[in-house]
């Protein structure tokens, strides 16, 4: 296993004429006052393919480049949680052909970039049915758990085989199979959010969509009861760290009330699901 190190992250450097809209960008964030968890639904890599007349398959492989800048962003700034929205459990409706480039697609990405994750100290997971997927993938999976699992920087949550509802389900058999054996407690919304798949975490302060649709399409749906959402038009695959930023200072301007009426903008509870 290769020691986490604990740098920020690194890559290349970048001398295209977006630099300084990036950097300005930066500048006018309070880090004070950055959201803990983001989590992405990343929408729009079919579109983006369809506008170019290029097959579906290549706005997936085009979408890679917008998940290593968002990736690169979150831990340049220090953001403690990064959660993705990859491969839902009603996507294996698509295609079957689209399916299997997907899924080879996210065994390339964790054959090639295992090592960038642990020398930048990122700590991987995943969240949900992803035991179900191909053994091959599942194998691939427990190897990069475990390479990161004493990675103590940026959280990065990969959602595979996801659905929220299944989570709600699967939270609430857990719950049964343990009063079963006798560990039964009394259940409340702290009890189901520790039975939940992102048990410990705190629930996102940001949610961003892609693509310009306005639904959840079944993410998170325990998590974001209070979460802000930020969608743009912009499709997956021209997603940049500039727009990464972009949500953050809309953030930032947000009165987060939680029921009240006197909240201050921005403002992040450490609130987390089932701690």
């Amino acid at each position: 296993m290769v020691d986490c190190g604990s740098s920020g992250m690194t890559h290349p450097p970048r001398h295209d004429e977006s630099d300084s809209s990036e950097q300005l960008l930066v500048r006018r964030l309070d880090r004070s006052k950055l959201p803990r968890h983001v989590a992405v639904i990343m929408d729009g890599n079919g579109r983006w393919a369809q506008q170019r007349d290029l097959s579906r398959i290549e706005g997936h492989r085009a979408g890679v480049t917008a998940v290593k800048e968002t990736l690169e962003a979150a831990g340049e700034l220090g953001l403690e949680i990064l959660t993705l929205y990859a491969f839902s459990v009603e996507n294996w409706k698509r295609p079957r052909h689209e399916v299997w480039t997907l899924m080879n697609l996210l065994k390339e990405y964790l054959r090639k970039e295992l090592r960038t994750l642990v020398e930048n100290d990122i700590r991987l997971g995943i969240l949900g049915r992803w035991r179900e997927l191909d053994p091959t993938i599942v194998r691939l999976l427990e190897k990069a758990l475990s390479a990161t699992a004493q990675c103590g920087g940026l959280k990065l949550n990969i959602a595979l085989n996801y659905s929220g509802r299944c989570e709600i389900v699967d939270a609430c058999r857990r719950i049964v199979a343990d009063w079963a054996q006798g560990k039964g407690t009394d259940i409340d919304e702290e009890t189901i959010g520790h039975y939940l798949y992102t048990a410990g975490e705190p629930d996102p302060d940001l949610l961003i969509r892609t693509s310009g649709e306005m639904r959840l399409s079944n993410f998170l749906l325990w998590q974001i009861s209070y979460t802000e959402i930020w969608v743009t038009d912009t499709l997956w695959p021209d997603f940049r760290r500039a727009h990464f930023l972009q949500a953050l200072l809309d953030f930032q301007q947000r009165r987060r009330r939680y029921g009240g009426v006197g909240a201050c903008p921005s403002a992040v509870v450490p609130g987390r699901s089932g701690s």
